[in-house]
């Protein structure tokens, strides 16, 4: 190995860490071209355990960068949900529990990268954007949802994203808790008949005996009875309860599958979703023709909500750039650090 450690660091490694999974990329310092990948499971740095996230990151890491080539990665960048930006200090509690987890991870496996960053998701996301943009708007839509107004690539201002327990809405957490409510409300009564309901039932494992018939919420003639609505409810509120609370965005592709066959509930659900998503972004005040990045399951590009958003923001001319995830703005990040003076 040449002795000039800096002439051999020739490699950068961006992260795009969310509520669903964790994505590593190997590139070139130079031409930013991909030269490894790998995923893992979930990296939000504040509902993940510090040594689960950990792994994790462990995990994409050592698939996207092989051992021989590690001791050339110059600068690794990470976005994480759960993270507060930059301007929020390096005291803030996601990124101490992110640079912590990574720092662990990079050590583990070996890497000695002489600038090692780490980023909200909303900044990687919106660095992921044609030609890397500093100023503009990002909308990020997968578990969670929150939107920020970008400048000089740090957030100045921030909507949404509070968490499942007070905020997220119109993320995949909502749709999917929405989901089992409506469900609920059509088991008991208050709601209209409706496929959700056959359809959370058997991602949750209810006994088959207690769903609601094939055809209900399909036809007004399936009859579901009072004594299996009943029993529905009995099993499905435990089976519920069991799980982490996040995972009720597990849902969320159901009520997209179920709009999709024309369900009303389902239609209705997801427009509302749309509704407060173009509410997380007006609540900054977008200017006409700045740009909105926006991802996340829901919003990548052919994401479900990705149409009917645009639709609701047509009225402000923004320059709407759909990206699939956070990575490549990691990637430009990590670039972007090690060749900027300190």
């Amino acid at each position: 190995m040449n002795s000039d450690l800096n002439q051999d660091r020739d490699l950068v490694v961006g992260l795009d860490a969310g509520g669903t999974r964790t994505r590593a990329v190997l590139a070139g310092l130079d031409d930013g071209r991909t030269r490894g990948e790998g995923t893992a499971g979930p990296g939000n740095a504040l509902t993940v355990p510090g040594p689960e996230l950990a792994d994790h990151l462990a995990e994409a890491l050592a698939q996207a960068v092989p051992e021989p080539l590690r001791g050339r990665v110059a600068a690794v960048a990470g976005g994480f949900a759960g993270t507060g930006h930059q301007r929020q200090g390096a005291d803030e509690p996601g990124r101490v529990r992110a640079r912590t987890a990574l720092s662990g991870a990079l050590a583990r496996l070996g890497f000695t990268a002489t600038t090692v960053e780490v980023h909200s998701d909303i900044e990687t996301t919106f660095a992921t954007a044609p030609g890397h943009p500093a100023d503009g708007l990002v909308l990020v839509a997968g578990t969670g949802a929150v939107a920020a107004r970008i400048a000089a690539r740090a957030p100045t201002a921030t909507s949404g994203g509070d968490g499942w327990l007070l905020g997220d809405d119109g993320s995949g957490f909502w749709i999917g808790r929405a989901a089992v409510r409506s469900a609920l409300r059509a088991a008991d009564g208050r709601g209209a008949p409706t496929v959700l309901a056959r359809a959370v039932g058997r991602e949750l494992g209810l006994p088959p005996g207690v769903l609601p018939p094939e055809a209900y919420g399909v036809t007004d003639t399936a009859a579901w009875s009072a004594v299996l609505r009943t029993a529905y409810r009995a099993h499905l509120l435990p089976a519920v309860m069991d799980r982490p609370p996040v995972r009720l965005a597990d849902h969320a592709p159901l009520v997209v599958r179920a709009a999709e066959e024309k369900d009303a509930v389902a239609g209705e659900i997801l427009r509302e979703a749309a509704r407060r998503l173009t509410e997380t972004v007006t609540a900054l005040a977008p200017r006409p023709g700045e740009p909105l990045v926006v991802t996340g399951g829901l919003l990548a590009p052919h994401g479900p909500l990705l149409t009917p958003l645009t639709e609701r923001l047509a009225h402000l001319a923004l320059t709407v750039t759909p990206v699939s995830d956070g990575s490549p703005g990691a990637v430009a990040l990590a670039r972007l650090a090690h060749r900027t003076p300190r």
